[in-house]
């Protein structure tokens, strides 16, 4: 069995995630492969308890580094509707996973001219936090100050999240076990303070690249590539079984 056959069978979020962390490849690996990701010791893990990271996110993650796709900038995989974000450093190595607020409409579009408005006159359809590929960093902004911005173009930023209106309940939101009720921003994505601070701000610091898995869209829209590839590997990995069976 391969690592990435393995990976695929993985049910526990916490062997998920070692999984991420030591075997983020699409390809075929063997364990004395010395370019495989290594384990970060430091990973911090703030997903509730129990909660599994999904097979979607752990080939995404795997394919990413096997392509290089981020030219050796960290990146995040955020998957809306687990309510989840990853952080890895620029080798592939998780350095951080916990639960996240996102834009109260569900969707994967941003409406034309929404980074011209203020957050009061964003319509409820529109407060979506868009899907896609990414190319973020810190920036300013124009009532925030300095931001990490995930897509400055929608004004979507990845920022700590605060009381704000207490009605909203965000740090209650961020702390349920569940992901039901972590849609409440008018697009833009919170973590817990602490988090940003030890994971997000460090990593993120000369920029990166975020992927965000669509609610609605099919994933092959979204991330064409890696769909297409994950594709032919599934393809050649039935044919490898079959192979050995005969």
């Amino acid at each position: 069995m391969t690592h990435r056959q393995f990976a695929l069978r993985a049910t526990s979020r916490s062997l998920a995630l070692a999984l991420v962390l030591a075997f983020a490849s699409v390809g075929v690996a063997s364990a004395e492969d010395a370019d495989a990701p290594a384990a970060s010791k430091s990973a911090v893990d703030q997903l509730p308890s129990g909660q599994d990271v999904s097979e979607t996110v752990i080939e995404l993650a795997g394919w990413v580094v096997a392509t290089n796709d981020t030219e050796g900038y960290p990146f995040a995989i955020i998957d809306k509707a687990a309510a989840q974000i990853l952080v890895f450093d620029g080798k592939g190595r998780l350095r951080g996973a916990a639960p996240g607020l996102f834009g109260s409409a569900v969707g994967d579009h941003s409406a034309p001219g929404i980074a011209g408005l203020a957050l009061r006159e964003i319509p409820g359809r529109d407060r979506t936090t868009p899907a896609g590929r990414f190319v973020g960093g810190f920036g300013p902004s124009l009532d925030a100050g300095r931001v990490l911005w995930v897509d400055y173009d929608s004004a979507v930023s990845m920022h700590p999240t605060a009381t704000g209106v207490p009605s909203e309940r965000r740090p209650q939101r961020l702390a349920s076990p569940t992901p039901d009720d972590n849609r409440v921003t008018h697009g833009c994505i919170n973590v817990a303070p602490d988090f940003y601070e030890q994971v997000v701000a460090p990593a993120f610091e000369k920029g990166g690249v975020f992927y965000i898995l669509p609610d609605k869209e099919p994933l092959e829209e979204t991330f064409p590539e890696f769909v297409q590839s994950r594709a032919t590997m599934q393809d050649s990995d039935g044919k490898l079984a079959r192979s050995a069976s005969q």
